[in-house]
């Protein structure tokens, strides 16, 4: 009876590490599947506000063609760039997403572009994973972990953080310093969908107002690759410069419990001063230690005391 009991138990114990493990798969499958070419619809709309005399800004619409590349394929850790084809001549690196799984380490948005390290144990994050959100200058946008679940065939994920105002309304808004992200994504038969229910709040010492409530999308739809030709040339030549900042970029934020990014120095954006680099790196044949002294430099003026 011992013996049956215990290869009961065994057999238990295998079947859960089983299901474990084509989960993880099936999330990285969801995961590597947000890479591809494709056409992309931006739309937000204010929907309610608790204060009666609000004034609702105008629906915000976009749309643009957008490349996410897979440039980093690791077991835990999965990191796609997307890339902004404007024509044939220009391109701009946008947004990045990290992927990490059961990932402890986080950097959690306070207000006025200034972020802290959470506290996360293993239970917090077990079978989690982290979306890290960067911006197009490889400075942190936000971060939120959820679980992906693949019910009925249908992949999604979901979270909620903090995060700066959106680029939309950065220059335009003064009214509140944070955008709470309700954000889920979903795999479609033809790319993504990228939901949000967001609260723009004000965020001062004596705690948190609500402004008002924001519901958007940006649908990610597929297309042919042939639009972003020239957007691959620049990035193969840009790849390893950029490399180089997001290690820069790593030994800020590992080091450092709190620190904050100012987004304009010496006349200059951030981002301006960073693509500057980008260009003499490759004009002038850089390496690797030279990238990474200029870049160290050129993001002093940057980092806020």
């Amino acid at each position: 009876m011992k013996i049956l009991n215990l290869i009961l138990v065994l057999t238990g114990l295998f079947a859960v590490s089983a299901h474990a493990q084509g989960k993880f798969e099936q999330d990285r499958k969801a995961i590597k599947s947000l890479a591809g070419f494709y056409e992309v619809n931006f739309n937000y709309g204010e929907v309610s506000s608790p204060n009666p005399g609000y004034k609702f800004s105008k629906p915000y619409e976009s749309h643009g063609n957008e490349w996410a590349e897979i440039i980093v394929d690791e077991p835990n850790r999965i990191v796609i760039q997307h890339m902004l084809a404007i024509n044939d001549t220009t391109v701009i690196k946008h947004w990045r997403q990290d992927w990490t799984y059961e990932d402890t380490n986080i950097m959690l948005y306070t207000q006025d572009n200034a972020w802290k390290k959470g506290n996360l144990t293993a239970t917090d994050v077990k079978g989690k994973w982290t979306q890290k959100v960067y911006q197009v200058d490889d400075s942190p946008r936000y971060q939120g972990i959820g679980a992906w679940s693949h019910v009925g065939g249908h992949d999604s994920w979901s979270s909620e953080t903090d995060s700066p105002l959106p680029r939309r309304e950065s220059t335009v808004r003064k009214d509140y310093n944070v955008l709470t992200r309700g954000s889920r994504i979903t795999i479609t038969k033809n790319g993504w969908m990228f939901e949000q229910d967001n609260k723009k709040v004000l965020r001062t010492p004596e705690g948190d107002k609500l402004l008002a409530i924001e519901k958007g999308y940006e649908e990610f739809t597929k297309i042919d690759q042939k639009t972003f030709a020239y957007a691959q040339k620049w990035w193969n030549n840009q790849q390893n410069y950029w490399a180089d900042v997001r290690n820069v970029w790593a030994d800020i934020i590992g080091s450092n419990d709190t620190f904050k990014v100012k987004t304009m120095a010496n006349g200059k954006l951030l981002y301006e001063t960073l693509f500057t680099l980008g260009d003499q790196s490759i004009k002038e044949k850089w390496t690797a230690a030279q990238n990474k002294e200029k870049v160290k430099t050129a993001l002093q003026p940057y980092l806020a005391k």
